[in-house]
């Protein structure tokens, strides 16, 4: 028996908001991206990650690199961190890199390389939450798993008017009840994509297209004409701190620099990073210690790296030095590298724009 249209001005029916999500995205959705094509778990895996605080446009060039090093997980698992963190350069918030190669060890190590298949065992591995992991099982297995990233939030706020900030864990369990009541039995991957999908093209953080949204009949924020009030946020804002640094860029004679690799964890974890100083003795301290004279000195134009958090304006220098003793002094954890060719190893974001500075011919007179 075909189901009865709803009279004119009547809201359609709660059971009807995947078909029509799903009709849209038939229509207009995206199909077409890399990870899209052979959706294997760990394909999908790894474009989430990526995607995480990144858009896409930025994240495809990455993900196509990335695959062709790290063709499955036992790859990645087995790969030196350098090389991980090196394709990972530029796409920032370093700790998903490194969390990617832990959870691919332990895939690998707990369960013979084959991708979990729950959502538990899933969200128990390193940088996989519950979303996440709903939007592996999904997209790769078509397996009935909800999903509830930021793109998807913002899409359920709106539509049954969602109070409060989306980040409260009141607000989060009513969004979590939604994405479950309207996730379809049939054709999974295609509503988790299209939810995605929906959230990042039609019902966008600022100009939210409600005209075009196949959901603007049903959506309560779209009836009260306050899109923009969901979902909500924290009243109060906060300032962005400042902080500020001298990243040394030390020259020896060759016109190779100096690279050092900062600790696992913290700021820039793993990756590879110029020394940086305080003040006068503390240049000095740090050019005694890797057995350095300083011949000259020339600041470089300061500039600000921003962080989810904080602002860093970081104030370069370059220090011409010339080695005591006629001799490299080698040490684990550094490397002399030349900055038109830095290698593979994984460079945080200003290091990188530092060294192609340098790696420029000089302007002609």
């Amino acid at each position: 028996m075909a189901r009865r249209k709803p009279a004119a001005g009547a809201t359609p029916a709660a059971d009807d908001f995947a078909a029509r999500v799903l009709a849209w995205y038939d229509a207009h959705g995206r199909k077409d991206l890399p990870w899209q094509q052979d959706p294997t778990p760990y394909r999908v895996w790894v474009s989430e990650i990526m995607l995480q605080q990144t858009q896409v446009s930025t994240v495809l060039g990455y993900f196509d690199r990335f695959m062709a090093r790290f063709p499955d997980v036992q790859g990645l698992a087995s790969a030196p961190a350098d090389d991980v963190l090196h394709l990972w350069t530029g796409l920032g918030y370093y700790a998903r890199a490194r969390n990617l190669q832990r959870a691919a060890q332990r895939i690998v190590a707990e369960h013979g390389g084959e991708f979990p298949v729950t959502v538990d065992e899933l969200a128990a591995l390193p940088g996989i939450g519950r979303s996440t992991a709903g939007a592996i099982l999904a997209l790769s297995r078509g397996v009935r798993a909800t999903i509830l990233d930021g793109n998807v939030k913002r899409v359920l706020a709106r539509h049954h008017a969602v109070a409060g900030d989306k980040n409260d864990a009141a607000v989060l369990k009513a969004l979590w009840a939604h994405a479950e009541t309207h996730t379809p039995y049939t054709r999974v991957n295609a509503y988790t994509q299209a939810m995605m999908d929906l959230g990042a093209t039609l019902c966008t953080r600022s100009k939210p297209r409600c005209d075009a949204c196949p959901l603007a009949a049903s959506c309560r924020a779209h009836a009260q004409g306050n899109p923009l009030d969901y979902p909500g946020r924290m009243t109060v804002a906060k300032k962005t701190p400042v902080r500020s640094t001298t990243m040394l860029l030390l020259r020896d004679t060759q016109g190779r620099v100096l690279l050092e690799k900062r600790p696992a964890s913290g700021l820039w974890g793993g990756l590879w990073s110029l020394p940086q100083c305080d003040d006068e003795q503390s240049l000095a301290d740090a050019l005694a210690a890797r057995s350095l004279r300083e011949h000259a000195r020339a600041p470089l134009p300061a500039f600000r790296h921003t962080f989810s958090h904080f602002h860093l304006d970081i104030a370069p220098v370059l220090v011409d030095v010339r080695h005591v003793r006629g001799r490299v002094r080698e040490a684990d954890g550094a490397a002399w590298v030349d900055p038109a060719a830095p290698g593979t190893l994984g460079l945080a974001a200003p290091v990188v724009k530092l060294l192609a500075t340098l790696a420029q011919p000089p302007n002609p007179m």
